[in-house]
């Protein structure tokens, strides 16, 4: 049973199974070593949890505390440790995008690198458009000019199929 326990679960109450404890307050003062029971006991009459929280310690660390509380502030810190760092955001165009809606888009992009985030700048060509490719690689050296201040290029401009792509990272 000691081997199958998971290392993140801690013991709680009538789970610590040792005689003697080392017990601490919900206000992080020593109380000492006392009986399980006693500690327990203690617990009990303020309304809180017994929890070990050094379990290999010589006689185990107990601290009385509310544990529903504190596995919800561990939850919370282990969230804030997990959050995604640098997301790729994609900035999509044709070669006809008019000069207003491109400067929305740059403005966009900016905002995306400044957050940490990479952008994928991609124009898509549909229909007759292909026959014009230097509009779109006029367009995307444009971004790039108009970002590189803010910005690298991760990956240089290259034509996949029907689109022209480029990732960009933040300086």
């Amino acid at each position: 049973m000691e081997n199958s326990r998971n290392k993140n679960t801690q013991r709680i109450n009538e789970m610590i199974r040792v005689s003697q404890v080392r017990v601490i307050s919900s206000e992080g003062t020593q109380l000492g070593v006392m009986a399980t029971s006693e500690a327990l006991a203690k617990a009990r009459d303020l309304g809180l949890d017994l929890v070990e929280v050094a379990p290999d310690a010589k006689p185990p660390v107990c601290k009385i505390m509310n544990y529903g509380k504190f596995k919800y502030q561990q939850r919370k810190k282990d969230s804030k440790q997990q959050a995604p760092k640098g997301r790729l955001k994609e900035l999509r165009m044709r070669p006809k995008t008019g000069e207003a809606d491109v400067m929305v888009k740059i403005n966009k992009g900016r905002e995306f690198l400044t957050k940490k985030d990479k952008v994928l700048v991609s124009i898509t060509f549909r229909g007759r458009e292909m026959a014009h490719i230097g509009e779109g690689t006029k367009l995307m050296e444009y971004v790039i000019e108009q970002l590189s201040d803010v910005a690298k290029i991760e990956s240089p401009p290259k034509q996949l199929g029907k689109k022209i792509s480029c990732t960009l990272a933040p300086k």
